[in-house]
């Protein structure tokens, strides 16, 4: 999207904002009425900032109204009123329903509800509780533009998402102003990048320099009350308009001229508006020095406004009365056809495909479809084909649609691939370019309405040329088929549903270029008054019925374009077929004088007569007088009028008595007159032939020059015949690098299979929706799976598990992306450890489940065997009388039997685990004891016996007679250590000696 007109920050010295805003007041009176500009401050996340800033520097007394919408939360007290009345000395209300807006008034939307303006009022609604996001701003600017017109302003400041987006659209076709904070200058980008996006935006600016911009483009004439047209400002109007045309038909290749008068001098009203020019003069100069600003009239004109589902009530009637009929009984490769003329950016074409993939699954048959959506604005195509739409659509499409035809991208939303494969995108103009043919549907919703009624005319006829016998046309609410009856008969009289009519033949003219500048309309207004002009056209009619001769106008072409009076007697219709050339038509002693005066006529740009020229007509005979005036005037350039005046013959007196013979020989002027005739006829035909040879010299010329043209081209054939065969070679090159590549990756695919195959790891894979995509054979023994389920859900196939929960736990894992994992055991007996983990694309996508399932058994029985010995040994330990300890090889207390605790009164507790040397306070650091540990670890020697005295805190002194044995173990799962030492302690009598 261009910027249309973007300024930088700048900074501002000299008295504080209000001061300043206070000194700016205008003196006009302000607006009132229908006449009262409204502006729309849209805001959200970082907008409190910027709208205070903008109230700072807006002038007390603009005459303006303003409306902040913001997004709030509905479950808290808003104080934005009191926030900003420290920021204006103009009111500060809270929106209340059915309340007036009133000039030099803030007025904020309250939370929890949604704001809109009618007939000047505001009003309070509720949102929808089945839309999930809601979209506030966008809410109130649609309303506002269809309320205020060109008397709208929408700007949006600091926030995030897209709401707004939509709103902007609709205020800039309406006619009115939009402006967005510059980004730089906002904590939040969100909504003022999605606006710049859509192409909607006027002015891109920081918001200091916003109030100042708004109040220029209200004063101008074309937002202030009672301003003149331009036509009535200037005289010259007409023909800047037409050099307007011209300078846009250059740059674009697009003529306006046949577009309705009153739409295009609005649309450059506005464009004034914003530049601030006043005549017509200046902008024209500014068109011819600035080309961006063509390309932005251009823009301008072609009113791209649109919505999904735009008028609910009129697809619903698609979908009922004619989807239907497209569908029901087709062959199957037989393809549905529907042209959307004039799609703008896509919405109303994605809205017909939604319609036509609704019936066909609803009918259980798809069939091809081909909806070729076309518009003269690129930028606008290039939108439809990417199909990323605002956040803020939600509010035109049903939650389930946004679920089955959209993908959730960010704050956006993206048309599916397969609907977006539906709609065939592509530039075209209706006047000038091909149709398309055998249609189905032909969709034109709001584009025959800035057509003039010339257009009007033409295209319809080529809508009926390119339906289909059994087709149907949808226009817009406020468009008809007027004349048109004859072609179309009415299926739906409220949204403009029509059904094709089987006609003998249909004058189709193409391209639909009128004939004459006067079909097109005239360019000014007639200035007289309505009773003044009836009475001149009443008298005007008496005199021509009753006193003018007969007459008629042709063209260059010879071809009657009007008849006035009585012409029976000088012309006849001819038999076969019907025509209009005025020499078939005249009769038989007029058409060699007619054919050399108004040939005459046309070459000398002169006034032709012939006099005294015989008619005879119904056996009455007729002497008339033949006039053949060009017309002088410019719109009737190429016309002719040929008058027919019967008069009395030259060789009677009036009364019908001849004259005496010797007074006037007939005969001799007779043949005389027809010799003179024939002379000028033959000085006629030779001035047709020696045009025609200068016509033949020039078309030979012509034909010269296109034979070289030919040559030239053919020369660029065989250039571009080189480039293809080099272009060839390449695709070649690139063919045979994509046949090694997919030789990879059937490679590769074979190598998976056979992993897949060969492991014991049973394997399932699901797509997003649950359904099974592939599964190795190893799965078939924990889930009863054959190649006929790819395809199913999984929560239609029995598991073999003893399991409640399996598929509620895939659902979570897809849901919440967390990996889970867990042992289950199945019917027979067999234990599984089952993995869940979410399935990702190259892309990172998440596109579905992966269920693994490895067989444990083994490996539990070997755990519950190796427990049962570990339990048998603890039992037999705890059996002896005798103390008994076991030790690591770093000496820490591994096990005791009860013995061991009993005799020495150790709590179990809190000796597991300890340095035997810090058992029971240190009581056990003997240092015989922990010599001989020592030399027992170091040799090779299995078993050894010491005798010990040690004096025990509450046992006194004891002798004792300790056995000491090295055990040497594998490791297992049940016991990590090597290496073992065996105490046993045995208490003796003295004497004793220590060995």
């Amino acid at each position: 999207m261009k910027k249309e007109k973007t300024k930088k920050k700048t900074s501002r010295k000299g008295p504080t904002p209000r001061a300043s805003a206070r000194k700016a007041a205008p003196s006009e009176p302000p607006f009132s009425g229908n006449e009262l500009p409204v502006v729309g401050i849209g805001a959200s996340a970082g907008g409190l900032e910027p709208i205070e800033t903008f109230f700072d520097r807006i002038s007390v007394d603009s005459g303006m109204a303003f409306v902040v919408v913001q997004h709030m939360d509905p479950h808290h007290k808003s104080i934005m009123a009191e926030l900003l009345g420290r920021h204006t000395e103009m009111p500060v209300r809270m929106a209340e329903n059915r309340m007036q807006v009133a000039p030099n008034t803030v007025y904020v939307n309250p939370p929890g509800k949604y704001l809109t303006l009618f007939h000047g009022m505001l009003h309070l609604s509720d949102p929808d509780p089945n839309q999930g996001v809601r979209f506030p701003i966008d809410s109130f600017l649609r309303s506002l533009a269809e309320d205020r017109g060109h008397r709208s302003v929408s700007i949006l400041l600091s926030g995030g998402g897209t709401d707004g987006t939509l709103g902007l659209k609709a205020v800039k076709a309406a006619g009115g102003m939009t402006m967005v904070q510059e980004e730089g200058s906002a904590k939040f980008g969100g909504m003022l990048r999605s606006a710049v996006a859509s192409g909607s935006v006027d002015y891109v600016l920081p918001v200091e320099e916003m109030p100042k911009e708004v109040i220029r483009y209200i004063r101008h004439p074309y937002t202030a009350k009672s301003a003149p047209p331009p036509e009535a400002v200037e005289p010259t109007f007409v023909d800047r308009l037409e050099k307007i045309f011209m300078i846009l038909r250059s740059q674009t290749g697009h003529d306006f001229s046949l577009y309705k008068r009153n739409t295009i001098c609005r649309r450059i009203e506005r464009r004034m508006a914003l530049h601030q020019f006043r005549q017509v003069g200046d902008y024209l100069r500014y068109l011819q020095q600035n080309k961006a600003e063509v390309e932005a009239l251009f823009k301008e004109l072609l009113i791209g406004v649109t919505s999904f589902f735009r008028d609910i009530e009129a697809f619903t009637a698609l979908q009922t009365k004619v989807i239907p009929h497209l569908c029901e009984g087709r062959e199957a490769e037989r393809p549905i056809r529907i042209w959307d003329a004039g799609c703008s950016t896509g919405e109303e074409a994605y809205s017909i495909a939604m319609l036509v993939s609704e019936e066909m699954e609803r009918l259980g048959h798809f069939y091809k479809v081909q909806i070729f959506a076309t518009d003269i604005d690129e930028e606008a195509l290039e939108f439809a084909r990417a199909g990323l739409y605002p956040e803020s659509i939600a509010a035109d499409v049903p939650p389930q649609r946004l679920r089955r035809f959209f993908d959730k991208e960010g704050s956006s939303y993206r048309v599916k691939k397969q609907t977006r494969e539906m709609v065939i995108f592509a530039k075209q103009d209706l006047i000038k370019d091909p149709p398309f043919s055998k249609l189905d549907l032909v969709v034109c919703r709001n584009l025959l309405i800035y057509l003039s009624g010339v257009l009007q005319k033409k295209v319809l006829p080529l809508f009926h040329y390119t339906l289909n016998p059994d087709g149907y046309l949808m226009l817009g609410p406020s468009e008809t088929i007027g004349e048109q009856a004859n072609l179309f008969s009415m299926l739906d009289k409220k949204w403009k549903l029509f059904r094709r009519k089987s006609v003998a033949k249909v004058a189709v003219e193409f391209p639909a270029i009128p004939v004459t500048k006067e079909a097109a309309g005239p360019l000014k207004k007639e200035t007289r008054s309505a009773a003044e002009s009836d009475v001149v056209r009443l008298a005007e009619k008496v005199l021509l019925d009753e006193y003018a001769p007969s007459s008629v106008i042709v063209n260059e072409k010879y071809e009657i374009v009007h008849f006035r009076g009585r012409t029976g007697p000088y012309l006849e219709h001819p038999t076969g077929e019907a025509s209009f050339n005025i020499l078939k038509m005249v009769r038989e002693g007029l058409r060699i004088e007619l054919r050399g005066a108004v040939h005459r006529a046309f070459t000398k740009r002169e006034k032709v007569v012939r006099s005294d020229i015989h008619v005879e007509a119904n056996g009455k005979a007729r002497t008339i007088r033949l006039t053949v005036q060009p017309f002088q005037q410019k719109a009737m350039e190429g016309l002719a009028m040929v008058i027919f005046e019967e008069v009395v013959p030259s060789g009677s007196d009036g009364s019908g008595k001849e004259k005496s013979a010797a007074q006037v020989d007939q005969r001799t002027l007779d043949l005389e007159q027809e010799l003179n005739i024939t002379k000028e006829t033959l000085q006629t035909t030779i001035e047709e032939l020696e045009t025609s040879n200068e016509e033949l010299k020039s078309t030979n010329e012509e034909m010269q020059s296109t034979n070289e043209e030919l040559q030239s081209t053919n020369e660029e054939m065989e250039t571009s015949k080189e480039e293809l065969q080099s272009i060839n070679e390449e695709l070649v090159t690139v063919n045979s690098e994509l046949q090694n590549k997919i030789d990879e990756l059937s490679q590769a695919n074979n190598d998976m299979m056979n992993l897949l195959s060969s492991t014991d790891i049973g394997t399932i894979f699901l797509d997003s929706a649950l359904r099974i995509k592939r599964f190795t054979p190893a799965v078939a023994k924990v889930v009863h799976l054959i190649p006929s389920d790819i395809g199913r859900p999984i929560s239609h196939i029995t598991a073999n598990l003893v399991c409640e929960n399996f598929t509620a736990d895939i659902e979570q894992v897809l849901r919440t992306l967390v990996f889970k994992q867990t042992e289950l055991q199945s019917r027979e007996g067999e234990w599984y450890l089952m993995k869940i983990l979410p399935y990702r694309t190259m892309e990172n996508r998440i596109d579905g489940v992966i269920i693994t399932f490895l067989n444990i058994t083994e490996l539990k029985r070997s755990k519950v065997a190796q427990k049962a010995l570990l339990d048998y040994t603890n039992g037999l330990i705890e059996a002896m009388d005798q103390p008994l300890v076991i030790l690591t090889k770093r000496l820490r207390l591994l096990s005791a039997n009860e013995a061991f605790y009993k005799m020495f009164r150790i709590r179990r507790e809190e000796s597991d685990g300890q340095l035997l040397f810090n058992l029971g306070g240190g009581q056990w650091n003997i240092p015989a004891l922990k010599k001989a540990l020592e030399e027992s670890l170091t040799d090779h020697l299995a078993a050894r016996t010491i005798e010990v005295e040690q004096t025990f805190p509450e046992l006194g002194k004891k002798r004792l007679k300790i056995g000491l044995h090295k055990v040497n173990l594998k490791k297992n799962a049940v016991i990590e250590e090597e290496e073992l030492i065996l105490l046993f302690f045995e208490e003796r009598t003295p004497p004793f000696s220590i060995i």
